[in-house]
């Protein structure tokens, strides 16, 4: 029999998530239409429970309902009561849903034992799959298909050209006057057909090869998880810590996109836990302390995380008090950990005791605070990961823990280039721009170990020379293109042979044993299984700044162009334009809709517009229509890139004022090039 609750436990799930993250929202900042939203949400999930017989969690959305109905319109914040009420049935209805997935119980971890008050669990939400993963992997899948409509015709026209060549074998055989004159003519059309279908075949290859690409790496992302998915469990503690605790407090996340695997992710989240409800606890002061101090009222606890080549960094900031390391020292010697009399230790050292776990400086001990082991459960999930937790305090501003774990799986997208015949990724996030460089310019930049860009002089160097260190270099030619990559404020231009496109791949990290170049950050599997290098932009920076001088970049004197505005709702179509252009050396910015590119363009100046004509929403005709109709637009030239080749949509392109019109089907990168450059000098 079929499980009638299938569909509904996807359902519930999605919307249980989306109201416990807008109740926070809420109770943060009130707004009608975040009350709007939850409504939504509530009618939702209380009718659909209704439909599979399900009368609790219908219920008690329906009571979720009534608390909010009254502040639907009008702008008076919810009563504290009235917020307490939304959060415990926000609970049951979430237990309620829970309980309906069948799980196997498991023995506690040795940190779920130690943990001070009951939590919601971060694995549940850690192990959710956002649905936009799946979706772009069926985009992706279906973009690859489609490629394959040119081998199937390539693969008739071989058919053809064999029966062909068939056809002139015989008539060699045959001795008959002109035969071999006619033979000669057919011969040289079969090899000129035999070459230009070749061509055509190598190109659709590369293609469905590079739309496979996707495929892998986007399949291989869903094994991993954002980042934000545990912030709504964070963000429940931090709130619940505030009200136990008379306290205000507003909770902020940051980095939410990075993707890692699932079971670092639900280890880190259940140390965050203590170190988010400590930083309330221990560092956030009451509000009357707060102002007496000249702080808002309201206190603050931000959570961010960010990338660090291979390493993931969480960190817990408060704007509090700051530890009280007076009271550690106390505390430390009433356990025998410092002798009285001793000297004095210093602030990293009392730091460091507090790592230790057992210290408290709270005088009592209460719900979320006074037994001395949030920091501890930091300190363990450090020690099983191999990473490490850092602890910085400033009297009277607050503190940061810092917890910092190496990643094991890493999703990300890259740029594909090619250097000395190694084929390498870099970190699309890394990458500022492209340009395309001619002999002179290799030339003056490889002899001065600069190269001009946006009015400064960046340290250059192929990128043959880092990978090699030490090695002697294969000849491969100058280095066509200099990639500007930038980390933290640093920015440095690598040379490269060519680009390659992009690509979203999942990185590993290098064994431990395999001696690596410092510019190396880890390798991802190409589609045969071959390890394809993966660069790391702060090892990349630290290398050309060595070998080419100082990356802050001395001034100097270069032309600056307008950027071009790519507008497409296809990520693969984007970022190919993307590649294309900035090799070419033009700035570029994106937008993923007809609205998107409005805004954009309302806001910035730009040389061009290349969009796309069928998106959802405003399409790429309505686009073009409302810049040319716009004052402050209309001067800005466009060029339509669709799939469709007909002679109507030509004609309506060159009617609503486009200066060019591209099909995919017959995409060729140098006409496309040479309309840019003939509508942005005209």
């Amino acid at each position: 029999m079929a499980d009638p609750l299938r569909y509904f436990r996807i359902e519930a799930r999605e919307l249980v998530d989306q109201i416990s993250a807008a109740v926070l929202d809420l109770d943060q900042d009130h707004d009608p239409e975040v009350v709007a939203r939850l409504l939504r949400y509530a009618h939702t999930l209380k009718g659909a429970a209704r439909v599979v017989k399900q009368p609790e969690i219908a219920e008690r959305t329906h009571a979720f309902e009534e608390v909010l109905i009254g502040h639907r319109e009008g702008d008076h914040p919810l009563a504290a009561d009235e917020m307490r009420e939304l959060l415990r049935l926000n609970d049951e209805i979430e237990r309620r849903v829970a309980e309906l997935e069948p799980r196997a119980a498991a023995p506690a971890t040795e940190t779920e034992t130690r943990a001070e008050v009951a939590a919601p669990a971060p694995v549940t939400t850690a192990e959710r799959r956002d649905t936009s993963d799946v979706d772009e992997l069926l985009d992706a899948i279906g973009e690859a298909h489609t490629r394959f409509a040119p081998l199937r015709r390539g693969s008739q026209s071989l058919d053809r050209l064999h029966r062909e060549a068939d056809a002139l074998a015989d008539r060699l055989r045959m001795d008959q006057p002109g035969a071999v004159q006619a033979a000669r003519t057919a011969a040289m059309r079969l090899a000129a057909e035999f070459t230009q279908l070749s061509r055509r075949l190598s190109d659709v290859v590369e293609q469905v090869e590079r739309e496979l690409d996707e495929v892998r790496g986007r399949a291989e992302r869903l094994r991993l998880v954002a980042a934000a998915s545990v912030f709504t469990v964070l963000h429940r503690a931090v709130r619940d810590a505030a009200d136990s605790q008379g306290k205000r407090v507003r909770f902020e996340a940051r980095g939410g996109d990075l993707r890692m695997d699932p079971h670092v992710l639900t280890l880190v989240s259940g140390a965050f836990l203590h170190v988010a409800r400590n930083a309330v606890a221990h560092g956030i002061e009451a509000a009357d302390a707060r102002e007496a101090a000249g702080k808002p009222a309201e206190g603050t606890v931000v959570v961010e995380v960010e990338r660090r080549g291979r390493f993931a960094a969480f960190r817990c900031t408060d704007d509090g008090r700051g530890f009280d390391l007076a009271a550690v020292r106390r505390t430390a010697e009433a356990r025998g950990l410092l002798m009285p009399g001793s000297t004095e230790p210093d602030q990293q050292a009392l730091l460091e005791l507090l790592l230790r776990g057992g210290i408290s400086t709270s005088a009592t001990v209460t719900d979320v605070a006074g037994r001395g082991i949030g920091l501890d459960v930091a300190r363990d999930v450090a020690d099983q990961l191999g990473g490490d937790v850092t602890v910085r305090t400033e009297a009277g501003r607050g503190a940061t823990v810092e917890l910092v774990v190496p990643l094991a799986l890493l999703s990300l997208n890259g740029l594909v280039v090619e250097a000395a015949g190694t084929v390498a990724t870099v970190p699309l996030d890394a990458v500022r721009t492209c340009l395309r460089l001619d002999r002179d310019q290799v030339a003056a930049a490889a002899t001065a170990g600069r190269i001009a860009h946006d009015g400064r002089a960046l340290p250059f160097l192929p990128l043959a020379r880092a990978l090699y260190a030490g090695n002697a270099v294969p000849d491969s030619g100058s280095p066509g293109v200099a990639v500007i990559v930038m980390a933290d404020q640093d920015a440095v231009a690598v040379g490269v042979d060519r680009l390659a496109g992009t690509s979203t791949l999942v990185v590993r990290p290098l064994p431990d044993l395999a001696p690596a170049a410092a510019v190396i950050g880890g390798v991802a599997m190409d589609l045969d299984g071959n390890p394809r290098l993966v660069l790391d932009a702060h090892g990349m920076v630290d290398e050309v700044t060595r070998a080419g001088g100082s990356a802050d970049g001395a001034p100097a004197v270069a032309a600056r162009r307008l950027p071009i505005l790519v507008i497409d709702d296809s990520l693969t179509t984007r970022m190919l334009e993307r590649s294309i252009l900035e090799s070419a050396g033009f700035e570029v910015d994106l937008a993923a809709s007809g609205e998107e590119g409005l805004e954009k363009a309302r806001r910035r100046e730009y040389a061009l517009y290349l969009t796309d004509i069928d998106m959802p929403g405003i399409d790429g005709f309505t686009f073009v229509e409302r810049t040319r109709a716009d004052p402050e637009l209309q001067h800005v030239p466009a060029i339509l890139v669709s799939s469709r080749a007909g002679a109507e949509d030509r004609q309506r392109g060159a009617d609503t004022g486009a200066g060019a019109y591209v099909v995919k089907g017959e995409f060729n990168q140098e006409e496309l090039l040479a309309h840019i450059r003939r509508l942005v000098t005209a």
